[in-house]
């Protein structure tokens, strides 16, 4: 069975199955189910019944029925392992790859991991349990122990013959690993160097000793970012011996950055995350009320502080009517300036490109692209107020293009204003040990809106000569 990703064939795939299923066709059904991508046959699964989902799996040899279950969603995970009798399941499960299964495992009751435990065997019963044992935040908790390694003094033949043994699945035998016989990591050699090289060669000779790892402990982003930063097809994870205890594959690293992605985009839109959220669908609405109702209600609460800043104004605003006209724009700018600045640098800080000590300059560099922006702004707005604001009654003795000056000037100064506390909010964030995304869109726009609108009324009062 292929367990290669094959997204464009997907449809035609869904297609076929659902007719060899409609006609009834089992055999012919079964024998796609072994030529066909696994993730598309564990998505056509998941449509089915549990009990018809069963009967597809046994008549699937236990190899494709480990890698099926593998591709499920864990909530079809758990109700097959309630629907099969503990003997069957740990023969699939012993099948799964081993993050996987270890992810599935923490999540059954303490009961339910004693059920499970006598039927396995002895070592996917070892892997699981301290697998099982890393935070799922770590190295350690999203590696797998489906690696190969050989000895630096083997022989190129020795050490084929070794891989054989451990028999690691395709995706994991690019790299294989030289450790000595207490599991301390050595270095690495590719498989191309063992094939290419005369059987007769010592590992020793090819023995890559400078290598990228893990520490078991490190944060998963981390790792995932060293895999994207080394063009690494796997990371080898060390314990604090140097000795290697798993390795971390780069899909796993992709899954890991879409993660921690969606963990920003909902940060940015001011929703707070929690560990195992579902999918949009598979979760309650009352829980999606829970994830936005804190921010929602805080920043509103905050931002009366703008109602009671137009009220203290309010003698300005009725002298000068044309302030209220382009109160909007200036809110929109920004908010809009404020928030470009804040994900420019919270995308810099998530790749690495920027540290904390850095922030003078990331904060002068901003304010400088900020003056140029607030002059075109500014300009735009002049040229607006001046031009197609003309039938707006003023007081006697100001001009529409003084009054437009005026405004442009307020709008110039709340541009480089939003752009510095959109860079610097996210830094003070993180330098206090927080995360940056937490701050940025809602949290930024509201935080802009107050000092934009004190700008805006200090700059106009004081230009007018209106108190």
């Amino acid at each position: 069975m292929s367990d290669e990703n094959q997204d464009s064939l997907e449809p035609e795939n869904q297609e076929l199955l659902q007719d060899l299923s409609e006609q009834g066709k089992t055999a012919e059904l079964v024998e796609m189910f072994e030529e066909l991508p696994t993730m598309d046959v564990a998505e056509f699964m998941e449509e089915k019944p549990i009990e018809e989902v069963i009967d597809y799996l046994r008549k699937l040899d236990l190899e494709d029925q480990g890698r099926i279950f593998t591709d499920f969603s864990q909530a079809i995970q758990i109700k097959l392992f309630h629907a099969l009798d503990r003997r069957t399941f740990a023969k699939i499960f012993g099948q799964m790859y081993s993050d996987i299964r270890a992810d599935l495992y923490q999540e059954l009751t303490k009961e339910e991991q004693i059920e499970l435990l006598p039927y396995l065997d002895k070592q996917v019963r070892e892997d699981v349990i301290i697998l099982s044992a890393y935070p799922p935040e770590t190295a350690g908790g999203i590696m797998t122990t489906d690696f190969a390694t050989i000895f630096a003094d083997m022989t190129a033949a020795e050490a084929l013959a070794k891989i054989r043994t451990d028999a690691p699945s395709k995706d994991m035998i690019y790299y294989i690993y030289v450790v000595d016989h207490s599991m301390v990591m050595k270095g690495l050699v590719t498989l191309k160097d063992l094939v290419m090289h005369d059987p007769k060669d010592k590992v020793l000779e090819m023995l890559n000793e400078f290598f990228v790892y893990a520490e078991v402990n490190e944060d998963r982003e981390s790792v995932a970012q060293k895999i994207g930063k080394y063009d690494l097809v796997a990371i080898p994870v060390l314990n604090s011996l140097n000795q290697l205890v798993g390795i971390v594959s780069h899909e796993e690293a992709i899954d890991i950055i879409r993660a921690e992605q969606a963990e920003d985009f909902e940060k940015f839109g001011g929703i707070m995350t929690t560990p195992n959220d579902d999918e949009y669908l598979q979760t309650s609405s009352f829980h999606h009320f829970k994830k936005r109702v804190v921010w929602l209600v805080s920043l509103a609460a905050i931002g009366i502080i703008s109602g009671m800043i137009i009220n203290a104004y309010q003698s300005v605003l009725e002298t000068f009517i044309i302030l209220a006209m382009y109160m909007p724009m200036m809110a929109a700018t920004g908010g809009n300036t404020g928030s470009q600045a804040a994900t420019v640098v919270i995308r810099s800080l998530s790749l690495g490109e920027i540290q904390d000590h850095d922030w003078p300059k990331i904060v002068y560099k901003e304010a400088k692209i900020s003056l140029m922006l607030s002059l075109s702004v500014a300009l735009l707005t002049y040229f607006k107020i001046a031009f197609l604001s003309f039938h707006s009654v003023l007081p006697a003795g100001f001009t529409m293009g003084y009054v437009a000056f005026t405004i442009s000037l307020a709008i110039a100064i709340q541009v480089v204003s939003s752009a510095v506390i959109g860079a610097g909010l996210p830094l003070i964030v993180r330098r206090m040990g927080g995360d940056p995304a937490v701050v940025a869109s809602p949290a930024i726009s509201t935080i802009v809106d107050i000092t934009g609108l004190l700008i805006y009324f200090t700059v106009a009062s004081l230009a007018l000569g209106i108190s």
